[in-house]
């Protein structure tokens, strides 16, 4: 890949899934880790931390598997704006600290990234409609700051249908869609699994969007990382 700022310089994607648990961390990671290995400046930003204290334990996981350690960017907060305490939709966390979500802070933590690095991955919380307050869902916020969709899911069983909903959700705010991760899964029936590739290909097309769809493989703990390549989606 081509590190020159003129193709990639400054641009920010939205990496959601389809729900909670779907495996948004570690495709953030490997997704920067890919594109630090091709010679891109690339970060990652935790859009909205919850049930954690202190630093973001998502980004903690990204910097290990890009083997960087801290940031500067992190040390200043840039790249975990909000951090809070209970394990649920932001919304929900920041009502019970009795505060709400900063989402101008959000917005220019992310553009002082930009302003610094080619790219930055924001990671958001949860599901892609996850409300980030009474009257703002996640898609909606990252809609309203151009951020491509980079939609992350698998091939369990009723996953085709919540990648379709999340598909049309993005559609329907006018977001661009970068591309699919399609995450392993030990559960997925092989012939469902098959099935909901061929079915999410399908349907990327029908909408408009690009046909990228990247399929990262089992990853074994404490094993070393798989190499993904992801130039299908940062073509």
């Amino acid at each position: 890949m081509n590190s020159d700022r003129g193709n990639l310089g400054g641009r920010a994607f939205f990496v959601s899934g389809i729900d909670t648990g779907v495996g948004k961390t570690v495709a953030t990671g490997l997704m920067a880790r890919y594109l630090l290995s091709s010679g891109v400046d690339a970060i990652t930003v935790k859009m909205v931390q919850t049930g954690c204290e202190g630093f973001s334990e998502d980004l903690e996981a990204h910097r290990r598997m890009c083997g960087t350690g801290r940031l500067p960017e992190d040390e200043s907060g840039l790249t975990a704006p909000e951090v809070l305490r209970f394990p649920s939709s932001p919304s929900l966390a920041a009502r019970l600290e009795n505060r709400k979500i900063d989402l101008n802070r959000i917005a220019s933590s992310v553009e002082e990234c930009r302003r610094r690095r080619e790219v930055v991955l924001v990671e958001g919380a949860g599901g892609l409609l996850v409300p980030l307050s009474d009257d703002t869902l996640a898609a909606d916020f990252a809609a309203s700051q151009g951020w491509p969709l980079v939609l992350v899911t698998c091939g369990r069983l009723g996953s085709v249908n919540h990648t379709l909903l999340s598909l049309e959700a993005a559609k329907s705010r006018g977001m661009g869609v970068a591309g699919v991760v399609y995450d392993w899964c030990d559960c997925a029936d092989p012939d469902i699994d098959a099935d909901t590739e061929r079915e999410i290909r399908r349907r990327l097309v029908a909408m408009g969007f690009r046909p990228a769809l990247v399929r990262v493989p089992r990853i074994v703990e404490g094993a070393a990382l798989p190499d993904v390549d992801f130039s299908e989606i940062f073509a």
